[in-house]
């Protein structure tokens, strides 16, 4: 008998919000990125395709997932815009859609907010849990926006960091962002004072030319950059790229949209899920950048998590 399909429900922002959590994403996310890099057909994603909307200096990316084995299919819709300096406007907007893999229908609409947010978030303290430092004390976070955070609040859940440093173009942004969460945060008036001595730093910012810069950046440190996600930005200079151990999320969106990368040269080392796998060695005693681009698949796991809460629920 065939099925009749039944209409997708609409979670909200505020929803998703409440049923994601770090504790049941991290170890979700750790086997995605380890089933991803082993290539054999249980992760089917392709790169990111993205179209410019030019007159609004805006972007609209699609990114579908297939786990057949965990019975998983999934496209997240997002958008991400260069607004204007002090702009209260959003720069990432997203709608994820979850289907049910036999027939063909969608069973679920989300904001995809929060998970960008929350599912980029873990993936970069999945990225510091193999890479940073033994002794890390000091976390850096070069940006104040949604991004930021996010990050603040998963590297604060999972690492105890004698101290917090964060910078922004605009020193105000900084300081909201330290007088808004939990916990002691310094403001930094200049990226070198933010980032002299950090053991971790975090870059999530919407720049186009380095922010970053080798230079300052202390030897043995771990760095988790997510912004400069197109082939022509970039937030971290040659000198950085060069000389430290460059990890990704996957070979493909790297080659194709990663201008840290691209515009350097630099050659990448392995996939996180490599190192997941074991199949690659996490060099914590370099200079490690971790380079960031996000996945379909890391938005899939996230919104079938979601969807399986939210209907226990019910």
């Amino acid at each position: 008998m065939e099925r009749i399909a039944q209409q997708p429900v609409f979670l909200s922002d505020e929803v998703v919000a409440r049923l994601l959590r770090y504790d049941d994403l991290i170890p979700r996310l750790e086997a995605a990125l380890g089933k991803f890099s082993l290539r054999d057909g249980a992760v089917v994603q392709p790169v990111r395709s993205v179209m410019p909307v030019e007159n609004h200096s805006g972007f609209l990316g699609v990114m579908p997932a297939y786990a057949a084995h965990d019975g998983i299919l999934c496209a997240k819709m997002v958008v991400f815009y260069r607004r204007e300096e002090g702009s209260s406007l959003p720069s990432t907007q997203a709608t994820v859609l979850l289907f049910d893999p036999e027939y063909g229908n969608v069973t679920a609409v989300m904001d995809g907010l929060d998970i960008t947010h929350k599912r980029t978030a873990a993936v970069s303290a999945i990225s510091a849990k193999l890479l940073k430092p033994a002794q890390s004390d000091i976390l850096c976070i070069l940006g104040s926006g949604h991004q930021a955070l996010s990050h603040y609040e998963v590297f604060m859940q999972l690492f105890s960091f004698k101290e917090v440093r964060v910078w922004s173009r605009r020193t105000e942004k900084a300081e909201q962002f330290a007088a808004r969460v939990q916990g002691t945060v310094t403001a930094c008036s200049s990226v070198r004072e933010a980032v002299d001595g950090a053991d971790v730093i975090v870059t999530v910012t919407s720049s186009s030319e380095p922010v970053l810069f080798g230079e300052w950046v202390k030897p043995g440190a771990h760095v988790a950059a997510v912004g400069g996600c197109r082939p022509n930005w970039r937030e971290l200079d040659d000198v950085l790229m060069r000389h430290a151990v460059i990890y990704v999320d996957s070979r493909e969106g790297a080659a194709m949209e990663s201008g840290d990368i691209i515009l350097s040269g630099a050659k990448v080392f392995a996939e996180i899920g490599e190192v997941l796998n074991g199949t690659s060695p996490a060099l914590c005693e370099k200079t490690t950048v971790f380079k960031s681009l996000g996945m379909g698949i890391q938005d899939a796991v996230s919104a079938k998590l979601v969807f399986d809460k939210w209907k226990s629920d019910q």
